[in-house]
């Protein structure tokens, strides 16, 4: 179940992972595309103002070249260039002449102005204020025509615009560059009219270097925006060249207004300068739709249909591996059981061997030829009981080892009284179990023959520590009798020098020693503690020891 979930999880990060990387991928084309998109659709609008823009100043400039009137003092110089002007087909508000008129040329601007029949012929302000023509000491630049002529516009014919705050600039900078200049935004034809643009090209007369006059042309902004286009993928602002932070901006009837641009609030997807009049205009444009939330909504489609595939394989797949994982580990605990009888059989087989070996060595070395047969019997009990005692505290761990300490029961070892046991509580594996079991045994048997050096039985002490780190620790044993010598102490039979010197070192993998001191007898054996605690051996009960579990 553990690599059927595991290969189910594998399956659905693999799915969630390609659903993320497909949705990321669909969310940068779409964001690309959408980018592509409306930079095209931005250039081509530019585009187009631009030819638009271009158009109407090549007018004005072809305008002024058809001026060759004698004098400028006249209120019809437009009617020559009707023709030409409207063969442009541009959509001009009001074209105008304007003429730069000396002091003393005034009164015959007024008695022209009369006699064309416009309603006001009077030499004034901008303001429509009468001029004091007398204090005047300078030329002056009064409008002569209109061009329509209508109820509005007959007005106009008499005004003097040197003192008007944006077109007499204009008419400053139109006269020092000699070339067409367009004006700041301003209102068109009354002070709550459209706003427009107002383009005034300068009148040169043949040998003069300062101009007569000026035409001038005026246009609502809007058409020049090009911004009433209600499909389009944005919206267009002008930057105001009043103000750093205003913007105009015209609405769907083309009514055009000004907005202050917040530090917070948006800002344009991009910018596009354009020309006209000799100067510089930028347009902002606005995406009217959020690029960036489509996409995200897009790619939120795209991951969760990856994710509905991903859940539909997923599912499926561990239904279907679910119902086969089920019933091969049917067969397989089938099998498992009688590939574990066959193991516990010939594992029983071999420990009991290993038994039988020992114990027909026991009796062999304890009954070996002129042995005290009183003496020997006891013996063989005594190693048989102390074999039947590991045994028995083995099954009951189901051979996983033995407590070290546990090998000091008194009904393992004779003597056990006297023994005083210390060390680390460690678990010794089966075969080591063994041999320590014999090993105590034998040590304990000898202990108690003859009198001490002080008339007491001796004092035997125990003690195993283990030194080192892992993996090169060792066990180190130490078996000392007090109150005895080699005179009180009985001599070690000849299986006891076996077990002692040979079998016990060699089981254990190790090396011992024994000898007499002033007042005991000692016995040492150091081993490596991979030997006394036998993994491998553990390991291999443990599986035999598990039992295999059906599939649910």
């Amino acid at each position: 179940m553990v690599r059927l979930g595991f290969i189910i999880g594998l399956i659905a990060l693999i799915g969630v992972l390609l659903s993320g990387l497909a949705a990321y991928r669909v969310h940068d084309q779409e964001l690309t595309v959408d980018g592509i998109a409306l930079a095209r659709a931005i250039d081509v609008h530019a585009s187009l103002v631009q030819d638009r823009l271009t158009e109407r100043e090549l007018l004005a400039r072809v305008a002024s070249g058809l001026f060759r009137a004698p004098s400028v003092i006249k209120a019809n110089m437009l009617q020559p260039l009707r023709s030409s002007i409207y063969a442009f087909k541009t959509d001009f508000v009001v074209a105008n002449w304007i003429a730069r008129l000396q002091p003393g040329e005034l009164d015959a601007a007024r008695a022209e102005l009369a006699s064309a029949g416009f309603s006001n012929p009077t030499i004034r302000g901008f303001d429509d204020q009468p001029l004091d023509t007398r204090s005047l000491d300078k030329p002056i630049d009064v409008l002569m025509d209109v061009e329509p002529r209508n109820a509005e516009t007959m007005a106009f014919p008499g005004r003097s615009f040197d003192q008007q705050p944006v077109l007499g600039a204009m008419l400053a900078r139109a006269m020092a560059a000699g070339k067409p200049v367009a004006s700041d935004p301003i209102p068109l034809l009354r002070p709550d009219g459209p706003v427009g643009l107002v383009l005034a090209a300068p009148v040169l007369q043949e040998g003069d270097s300062s101009p007569a006059g000026f035409v001038t042309f005026s246009y609502e902004l809007a058409p020049l925006m090009l911004a009433n286009d209600d499909l389009s993928l944005f919206s267009v602002v002008l930057k105001d060249p009043r103000s750093a932070e205003g913007e105009l901006i015209a609405d769907h009837q083309g009514i055009v207004t000004s907005r202050a641009a917040s530090p917070e609030g948006p800002t344009p997807s991009m910018t596009r300068t354009v020309t006209f009049g000799g100067r510089d205009w930028s347009l902002g444009y606005y995406a009217k739709t959020n690029a960036g939330m489509r996409a995200q909504q897009t790619a939120a489609i795209v991951a969760a249909i990856g994710l509905a595939l991903t859940s539909i394989v997923c599912g499926l797949f561990g239904y279907v591996a679910y119902n086969n994982l089920r019933l091969s580990r049917e067969i397989q605990v089938r099998i498992g059981f009688e590939r574990r009888l066959t193991a516990v059989i010939d594992e029983l087989n071999h420990r009991v061997k290993n038994i039988l070996a020992v114990i027909q060595s026991i009796v062999t070395r304890t009954l070996r030829h002129g042995s005290d047969i009183d003496n020997a019997r006891e013996l063989l009990i005594g190693r048989i009981h102390a074999m039947s005692n590991v045994v028995s505290l083995l099954s009951e761990s189901q051979w996983q080892g033995v407590k070290l300490k546990g090998l000091f029961e008194a009904r393992a070892i004779p003597h056990a009284e006297r023994i005083a046991v210390s060390g680390p509580d460690i678990a010794v594996s089966a075969r080591a179990a063994q041999s320590l079991s014999l090993l105590f045994f034998e040590l304990a048997s000898h202990s108690d023959e003859g009198l001490s050096l002080v008339g007491k039985h001796p004092h035997i002490v125990a003690h195993w520590e283990v030194d080192g780190k892992d993996p090169d620790t060792t066990f180190h044993f130490r078996w000392e009798e007090f109150n005895t010598s080699a005179a009180t102490r009985r001599e070690d039979s000849d299986f006891g020098l076996i077990l002692l010197d040979r079998v016990a070192p060699e089981a254990l993998g190790g090396v011992s020693k024994r000898y007499f001191t002033d007042v005991s007898y000692v016995y040492e054996l150091t081993a490596p503690m991979e030997t006394v605690v036998d993994l491998t051996e553990r390991d291999r009960t443990e599986q035999l020891s598990a039992m295999p579990k059906p599939a649910r």
